[in-house]
């Protein structure tokens, strides 16, 4: 039978109907009196429909006990939140009869919040979690006490190498009663020190995503180790993935994990291990996240680029592309590369080689636009390379495999050569070359013309004239001899270059000087004669207009 001093009916959310004093309830909560103060409605029975209550129907059920045993409430780590939350929503700040509020008895309780044990504060995090969704906490000061004593355990733990998660402490001499006791199977791994150290990722799997990152926020702010949570970020992701209902959800645990990663990255200058970020990138490929989320993934692999192998870069095209290999992905990680400014030379000159061999595995794709093959030959600066002749050979193969490119199309290519850079016998090769175009063979020859100019002018600027007779004591006469016999020198003197200071020393010093010279010397004269034979033959080619590659098979070899 409902008693005569019901005369408020409260609907909690639609979870359940209280009957309630109203003035009993009205003294203690401002909101309600504020509320009554107002009305002007008949004096009998009223009705409150609250759809946002913390805590629902059990969280009211809280705030009446403390009502209607004059202010008295036994309060705990499984109820305080609620408690606290409920005291907010119903603004219970004012004392009554001298009992202090229920805002006020929370608020001291919360102040022993850093001696509760591990399982009471996991416990008050899931009562956050559950009262998020209708609380904001993202300024919530209990929120952020709670997060802060989590973490500060963690600390302690991680640098006491504390005990499996099995098993309880006190800490004494910290003040602070240390607890692990919940059973975490990653914790009950005790024989080395990376679980020690994460005994306690499985504990905190069951937070969602905007709570995991703020509990990441606070970490960082504590100097957590970034390692350490870098690998509790991967865990959770693996763990909430493989029980998550649909796409969205593994999307959002993603991109938070991602969101993570960069601003650890960029604004706390950690170092994310390369094996991780392509481990996520793995992942991602999968699923739909965001441009910007996806843009920080290509970011961080982008920087830390010449720590990748080949295998990290062959990631398969996406769904509807015709090549095989995502091209245009290894285009954005050059990017992101090159967008750190100054890069240093040993860093530059690994990725221009691991570059070369990307090309190279790329380069027989017969699907592969001429387009992107030369953006990825042309993307690495000149000064990353000491030579081309890798890029030259993956030039071949693409041009092999796409033989019905036109003329103008196989001269664009070729652009991305460096002739000065190819090897004599790169360039003999290129220049017998019939996949190549004329243009290319003929700035081939061209390049090696000047090189040898060069070899022999710096030779003979760098040098000084000495003049050897056959008949000199320090000499092997028979070997002299046989010289000049096998080269039909009539004279009895060979003009030889080298410097002054080479005739330091023994007389047999000077005989093996002295051979070597010659040999350097009779070179010089050889390669002299091949430059002069390549001018005459250049300027036929000019004036008869015969095409170079015919001419080039018919050329002598300049390195054997």
């Amino acid at each position: 039978m409902e008693s005569c001093y019901c005369n408020l009916e409260v609907d909690v959310n639609g979870e359940e109907t209280f009957m309630v004093d109203k003035a009993v309830i009205a003294q203690y909560s401002s909101k309600l009196a504020r509320l009554f103060g107002k009305s002007s409605g008949p004096t009998g029975k009223l009705k409150v429909i609250f759809h946002d209550f913390p805590g629902g129907a059990e969280g009211f059920e809280l705030m009446l006990k403390f009502c209607y045993n004059n202010g008295s409430i036994h309060m705990n780590s499984s109820n305080l939140l609620q408690a606290h939350c409920a005291a907010e929503y119903m603004e219970m700040k004012d004392s009554v009869l001298g009992v202090p509020n229920l805002l006020e008895q929370t608020d001291k309780s919360l102040q022993e919040i850093s001696y509760w044990r591990w399982s009471e504060l996991l416990l008050a995090l899931k009562q956050c979690q559950n009262l998020s969704t209708v609380l904001d906490f993202s300024n919530s000061l209990i929120l952020e006490k709670c997060m802060d004593t989590i973490v500060g355990r963690m600390f302690l733990a991680t640098e006491a190498s504390p005990c499996p998660s099995t098993c309880s402490t006190d800490s004494s001499s910290a003040g602070v009663r240390f607890s692990c006791d919940s059973k975490s199977t990653e914790s009950n791994k005790t024989g080395s020190f990376s679980s020690r150290s994460s005994w306690w990722f499985e504990d905190l799997v069951f937070l969602n995503p905007p709570l995991v990152e703020m509990l990441v926020r606070a970490m960082i702010t504590r100097k957590l180790e970034h390692g350490l949570i870098s690998r509790f970020l991967m865990y959770y992701q693996k763990a909430r993935s493989s029980s998550a209902i649909d796409a969205s959800e593994k999307i959002k645990i993603l991109e938070m994990v991602i969101d993570m990663h960069y601003d650890m990255e960029y604004y706390h200058n950690s170092s994310i291990p390369f094996k991780t970020l392509f481990g996520i990138l793995r992942i991602s490929l999968s699923l739909n996240i965001s441009k910007s989320c996806r843009h920080k993934l290509e970011a961080m692999i982008g920087s830390n680029l010449d720590q990748a192998t080949l295998d990290n870069l062959l990631v398969p095209s996406p769904y509807g592309i015709s090549y095989l290999y995502d091209v245009k992905l290894v285009l954005k990680f050059l990017k992101a590369f090159l967008r750190r400014g100054v890069v240093a030379p040993i860093r530059m000159k690994k990725v221009a080689s691991l570059i070369d061999l990307y090309i190279a595995e790329i380069a027989p794709d017969p699907c592969l636009r001429p387009s992107k093959f030369l953006a990825l030959a042309t993307a690495i600066p000149d000064s990353a390379r000491d030579s081309y002749d890798d890029l030259y050979h993956a030039m071949d193969m693409y041009l092999e495999v796409h033989g019905e490119l036109s003329e103008e199309e196989k001269v664009k290519i070729c652009c991305g050569l460096n002739y000065d850079k190819l090897s004599p016998q790169a360039c003999i090769h290129l220049s017998q070359n019939t996949k190549f175009p004329s243009k290319s063979a003929v700035e081939a020859l061209i390049s090696q013309q000047s090189k040898l100019k060069n070899l022999i002018h710096s030779t003979t600027t760098t040098t000084s004239p000495l003049l050897f007779n056959v008949s000199s004591p320090c000499c092997s006469s028979s070997s002299v001899n046989n010289n000049n016999a096998q080269k039909g020198n009539k004279d009895k003197s060979i003009v030889l270059y080298s410097t002054a200071e080479d005739f330091d020393g023994s007389c047999s010093d000077n005989e093996r000087l002295k051979a070597h010279l010659q040999g350097m010397q009779w070179r010089v004269m050889e390669l002299e004669k091949i430059c002069k034979k390549m001018q005459t033959q250049m300027a036929k080619i000019t004036k008869s207009k015969v095409p170079p590659n015919s001419y080039a098979r018919s050329l002598p070899k300049l390195c054997s």
